[in-house]
């Protein structure tokens, strides 16, 4: 069976699903291949769950800290099993978000598993058993990635996890030991802990979460310790041994050898692109370290083919993929899309209290060689925070002395994630720190710190 299309696209995360419908919306007839469920990582392991299960924590600590708001609670009971039935049926109506998208806009989608045997063909291999040819002069690959698995510590989905095992555990561990502090490692760290888990978080660096700006790392590594999280930075695990009732981890510091032992341990350490099996090798689409290699329009070397997502090289971002995927869409439409600014592109991490950042840490401003004004306001000083109950954190904004121009912004707290968005816009009109001082805040909110903070940069600050 063979079935002809305009537009094919292989996978259906933030990347593929975003591909498919602008190109339904710009007519063109268009199949999507998936060998899960629609949304994918994101929608059913990544992003979406794992907010839900941050949200109970969230609440957790609210209950916690529930005489401070003036009410007394007693007799709180966690039901493990309902945090992670909970977070699994968001995931459930966000594909099936998704599956409606799909049939609004006449996208066919194709179950199973893709393979390019030319340029124009995939071929797949259904989940029903069966085959089936899809043709098209234009196939974009957009297969995610998967967590990276370290020699001798493989995820085995009992002792040893990765993210989909840490959102779907039938019980929650005593304790558990975190190997890599990025987004991922960060996030989980803070909702088991923030649950009752004794949680010990590792990372190789000298500081968590270490691509982003210093100030952020070492204030949310404080509070991280105050909680009670354990934190082994400049850390390695050597070896794990596993047992009957858990692990036991050689964790390498300081020139010296610790043992230590959890229920579990979670690798979270970076993730590897799907990119075999795909018929890329044969077909001769070029690689760069491990990731299909793309231009500015999201064009592999080979006409025809295009790839997008964690599978290509840059920022593994959902909203990343779904730019791409527009740029790459509208090209091949015919369209004049502007390139992705890959400078401009924000990061978040929904632990508690959140990170956004956007732009230039403040080391990588001063190796590129810009002289700096450098605005912070600490959330301290912010009405709205300190009503909220959430003083902690900062907004810090960096900007070139010579011309005003945004250079980076880095906050943590409340909501940040929520706020980042004006930054990313401020940062893509070349706004000038004056722009923002000038520009009105609503009082009392959160955002008023990015004013304020603006306001630092020039001696104008008020409230502080």
């Amino acid at each position: 069976m063979e079935q002809s299309f305009d537009l094919v696209v292989v996978g259906s995360g933030p990347g593929g699903y975003v591909a498919a419908i602008r190109a339904s919306q710009l007519g063109m007839k268009t199949a999507v291949v998936e060998r899960e469920n629609l949304g994918g990582i994101c929608l059913n392991w990544g992003c979406i769950p794992t907010k839900a299960l941050l949200k109970s924590a969230e609440v957790a600590e609210y209950f916690k800290h529930a005489g401070d708001y003036g009410f007394e609670v007693s007799g709180v009971g966690m039901q493990f099993d309902k945090i992670i039935s909970r977070s699994r049926g968001v995931a459930d109506k966000m594909s099936k978000g998704v599956q409606f998208l799909f049939r609004k806009n006449n996208i066919v989608p194709v179950f199973g598993t893709g393979r390019l045997t030319a340029p124009n063909r995939v071929e797949v291999r259904l989940n029903d058993g069966g085959t089936t040819v899809l043709t098209a002069p234009h196939v974009i690959v957009a297969t995610g990635a998967r967590s990276r698995n370290l020699p001798g510590m493989e995820i085995d989905g009992q002792r040893i996890i990765g993210y989909r095992e840490a959102m779907t555990l039938s019980q929650r561990p005593k304790s558990m030991l975190v190997m890599g502090s990025g987004a991922i490692g960060t996030e989980f760290a803070y909702f088991y802990n923030a649950i009752g888990t004794k949680v010990t978080l590792v990372e190789y660096l000298d500081r968590i979460l270490p691509n982003e700006d210093e100030e952020v790392s070492k204030q949310l590594m404080r509070i991280f310790k105050k909680n009670g999280i354990e934190i082994m930075t400049g850390a390695k695990i050597t070896s794990v041994e596993k047992k009957a009732s858990g692990v036991r981890a050689a964790i390498e510091t300081g020139g010296k050898v610790e043992y230590h032992e959890a229920d579990v341990l979670l690798s979270a350490v970076g993730i590897v692109a799907n990119v075999e099996n795909l018929g890329l090798e044969a077909l001769g689409v070029a690689m760069d370290k491990g990731k299909i290699k793309v231009d500015e329009y999201l064009r592999t070397n080979v006409a025809g083919v295009y790839a997008i997502g964690d599978c290509v090289p840059g920022a593994a971002l959902a909203h990343k993929a779904s730019a791409e995927a527009l740029v790459c869409v509208e090209k091949i439409a015919g369209h004049h899309p502007q390139p992705l600014d890959h400078s401009n592109i924000p990061n978040c991490v929904y632990c508690q209290p959140e990170v956004a950042s956007v732009g230039l840490t403040e080391k990588a401003a001063l190796e590129a060689g810009y002289e700096l004004k450098i605005g912070k306001f600490p959330f301290t000083a912010s009405g709205k925070a300190t009503a909220a109950g959430k003083p902690d954190g900062f907004v810090k904004l960096i900007f070139d002395a010579k011309y005003g121009e945004l250079l980076g912004a880095h906050l943590l707290g409340a909501n940040v994630t929520e706020m980042i968005a004006e930054l990313v816009v401020a940062k893509k009109l070349e706004t000038t720190g004056h722009e923002i001082i000038k520009s009105v805040h609503p009082h009392p909110t959160m955002s008023e710190a990015v004013m304020e903070a603006a306001a630092a940069a020039y001696g104008e600050v008020i409230h502080l």
